[in-house]
């Protein structure tokens, strides 16, 4: 489903990416793990479109994203295959909890009425584990765990082919760490998506990975089942996995 051969981007003189190859089959959950400052989320960016990579093709579904323009009918067509749950929630403040997770629905090519958009907002907040009544308070009104849920429900609102998740653990304690990890895994299963995740915490990846792939030094350094991620033998993955300050990734001091 998606696909990245030998993507590089700079920035100046920081080389972020130096040749990333990924391949990230339909159907699938692909964590991305890495220090930080590694270029996982300019690799997603790169994929989104919101950055665009120096070198390199990136395919999803076989079209080379690279080459669409931004604006045109075929980059709005290629977007709406996406949804996305963004790090801090990014929830708009001055909308309801309904009219944040049926954003999209009231807008562009998909566009429903109010009331059709209201109706499938309220059963993707069921889907999360949220009750109807929490549809009318405000992102400010819900506690951390809570916002997480609602951003959950508008990236599925849209029922998209591939779902992104930028650290989705990020700000919350283990117990709702957990629940948030559960719903995505049965969430993507059930959707039959595709999905992507960046994230630090270990605990996600073995909940929701199928795949891992590990950035250092602007390429991916091991990739493969998560059932081969703690015996891959590569010294830079158990360094990262372990937590160890010995090894030959380099920490600051």
């Amino acid at each position: 489903m998606i696909e990245l051969r030998g993507i590089e981007k700079s920035f100046g003189p920081k080389n972020v990416l130096r040749g990333v190859d990924l391949t990230i089959p339909k159907g699938e959950s692909m964590v991305i793990i890495g220090g930080s400052g590694t270029g996982k989320s300019v690799t997603l960016k790169c994929v989104l479109g919101l950055i665009t990579p120096d070198k390199g093709e990136i395919l999803v579904d076989g079209q080379d994203v690279t080459k669409l323009r931004q604006g045109s009918s075929e980059r709005d067509a290629f977007l709406a295959r996406f949804g996305m749950l963004f790090q801090g929630g990014a929830l708009f403040d001055s909308l309801t909890v309904w009219q944040n997770v049926a954003f999209r629905l009231l807008r562009g090519t998909m566009k429903k009425t109010k009331a059709e958009a209201r109706e499938i907002a309220i059963e993707k907040l069921r889907r999360v584990g949220l009750t109807p009544d929490v549809a009318d308070l405000y992102p400010s009104e819900l506690s951390g765990g809570m916002q997480k849920r609602v951003g959950l429900a508008r990236a599925i609102a849209a029922e998209p082919e591939i779902i992104f998740f930028d650290e989705p653990t990020t700000g919350l304690d283990p117990i709702m760490s957990g629940v948030i990890n559960e719903l995505i895994r049965e969430i993507v299963v059930e959707m039959g998506a595709t999905a992507m995740t960046i994230t630090h915490d270990m605990t996600s990846v073995r909940a929701i990975a199928d795949k891992v792939a590990m950035i250092h030094g602007g390429k991916v350094r091991w990739t493969g089942p998560i059932s081969q991620m703690d015996n891959s033998g590569d010294p830079y993955l158990t360094q990262f996995i372990t937590g160890s300050a010995d090894g030959p990734i380099e920490s600051v001091r």
